[in-house]
């Protein structure tokens, strides 16, 4: 596959760029398999190929070979359906958004009269600066790699890499060793993983969640008015409508998403403990507190004024919690969805070539309802467990945060991987009106609810015992309801209404809820995390 059309499906994720705080267009061409310690650029290898150095023999690989030789299948088999979010939370997007917050941070700095030593810069040195961010691709990225193998330590690399890449330009060459000024590593990392979280959301996750919530409204309009059998406790129960049902999902999984929406992601540059104490020692007369605020507010984050030399991950774990609970109630439908096509109430679309079982020829599986029940939960599971983890640090810092973090795109990458195959799913169903129909002509019991409830209603005794002889445990049909209708004591109105009463018409509100959706959850659009 070639990596332009491959990436052509990205691009829509890059057209928001205040600030240059998304990747550019990256050649994927170029990844690491197994074994790799080099990888050499577009412009010396075509694009379907993967150059990789074993010793000193280069040895191209095609792309599917390095999927096969992946060890997670969000790299392997599934890395077709999670591509949008490589570019974030990969070894590339890190190294790329700690890129950032160190040109960033660089030009923070002329830009403070009190630090003399870094003059403002002029609009050339600005824009060569922005170009480092702007221009970014794979080879730079190697090459920060190269150093990190020399010094072993990843964001020591950049700063190295940075000093390289400027050194020739009048005025940065004068104010190299104001890269990575006060900070710890933290001070990067943290704003970098804070960037990644925020961008991915709003240009990747949260699109694919609406497109679910506006599938689930569409499907409930549409299927506003089919009478549908309820089941409690897996019996039936008295009845709604199919797109009543359908509305019920979307309305939750709005909440979710409105909830994920107003979580604040916080970033802080505050030094090796939170104390500022190296800033103050260089610049005692600054106020590094308002400066590191103004910072980390001009990155688009909010700022946390109280932290170690972490901060702490508070918000994460919020975060995450919510794309739990998203998860979850999807996983909820999934299940309900598979429910109703084991029932057939619904039929699935099939496609020419498709195989649903190795020795049953007949087999249309939910396949697609199924893989995002699974990988909810898988990514349930990560995200969970980063929730519990990523607040607990031990004192000032250790580093039992650093490894964990770096798995933040797999608990998204299962997320997304679930929201696609659900939605996969939905677009190959079909309702199947007769066969819900036909449970419901089956079910003349759950009638027992409206009759004894109008028996309430004008003091007829024991109206429930009498329903309970008449329907529990006994062949209930259409003739022994309505002759026990006839036997009522009632006025001739609500008689009238009852003898008339199915178990298709017996709905209650549930066609006009299923209506009101759209109405309900309001705009569907522009979920985004501010």
């Amino acid at each position: 596959m070639e990596a332009s059309s491959f990436f052509s499906t990205l691009k829509p994720a890059y057209t928001y760029r205040p600030s240059l705080l998304l990747p550019p267009s990256l050649n994927l061409s170029h990844l690491k398999r197994h074994g790799c310690a080099a990888l050499s650029s577009a412009s010396t290898v075509p694009a379907s190929r993967i150059a990789c150095e074993t010793d000193s023999a280069m040895k191209p690989v095609d792309e599917d070979s390095f999927s096969l030789m992946a060890v997670s299948p969000l790299d392997g088999r599934y890395v077709q359906f999670v591509k949008e979010l490589r570019p974030y939370f990969s070894e590339y997007g890190l190294i790329y958004y700690r890129v950032l917050v160190e040109v960033k941070w660089l030009i923070k700095l002329s830009e403070i009269p009190e630090i003399k030593e870094v003059p403002s810069f002029n609009k050339e040195t600005l824009s060569f600066l922005e170009n480092i961010i702007r221009d970014f691709d794979l080879n730079d990225a190697l090459e920060v790699k190269k150093i990190e193998r020399v010094t072993n330590h990843d964001v020591k690399a950049v700063e190295y890499f940075l000093k390289q890449k400027c050194k020739n330009s009048p005025e940065i060459s004068k104010v190299l060793e104001f890269f990575h000024f006060a900070c710890t590593s933290e001070d990067i990392n943290n704003l970098a993983y804070a960037l990644m979280l925020k961008e991915s959301m709003n240009n990747v996750i949260f699109p694919f969640m609406t497109n679910l919530i506006k599938s689930l409204c569409n499907m409930a309009k549409d299927n506003a008015h089919v009478p549908m059998l309820s089941r409690t406790h897996g019996q039936p129960a008295s009845p709604t409508t199919l797109g009543k049902e359908m509305a019920n999902s979307a309305f939750r999984l709005h909440y979710q998403t409105k909830c994920l929406s107003e979580v604040r992601i916080f970033g802080k540059v505050a030094g090796a403990v939170g104390n500022y104490n190296a800033h103050k020692s260089a610049y005692p007369e600054l106020s590094w507190p308002v400066i590191a605020q103004e910072f980390v507010q001009s990155l688009g984050l909010q700022f946390n004024p109280f932290v170690t030399q972490i901060e702490p991950h508070d918000y994460m774990a919020k975060l995450f919690h919510n794309i739990v609970e998203f998860n979850n109630i999807l996983a909820d439908f999934d299940k309900d969805v598979w429910s109703y096509i084991s029932l057939g109430y619904f039929k699935q679309i099939t496609k020419e070539g498709e195989i649903g079982s190795s020795t049953m020829p007949h087999k249309v599986n939910p396949i697609d309802f199924e893989n995002s029940e699974g990988n909810s939960f898988l990514a349930n599971a990560i995200l969970s467990a980063l929730s519990m983890k990523l607040p607990i640090s031990r004192m000032q810092r250790d580093l039992t945060d650093s490894t964990v973090l770096r798995n933040l795109g797999v608990g998204l990458g299962h997320s997304l991987l679930a929201y696609k195959s659900a939605l996969r799913g939905i677009n190959k169903l079909q309702v199947n009106e007769p066969r819900l129909a036909e449970d419901l002509e089956q079910t003349w019991e759950v009638l027992a609810e409206p009759i004894q409830t109008v028996m309430r209603r004008y003091n007829i005794p024991e109206p429930y015992e009498k329903l309970k002889e008449l329907t529990r445990g006994r062949a209930v049909n259409k003739e022994s309801i309505q002759s026990f209708v006839q036997n009522l004591d009632l006025p001739q109105e609500p008689k009238s209404y009852l003898s008339n009463l199915t178990p298709h018409s017996y709905v209650g509100e549930a066609e006009n809820l299923a209506k009101s959706i759209d109405e309900a959850l309001g705009s569907l659009d522009g979920f985004k995390i501010i």
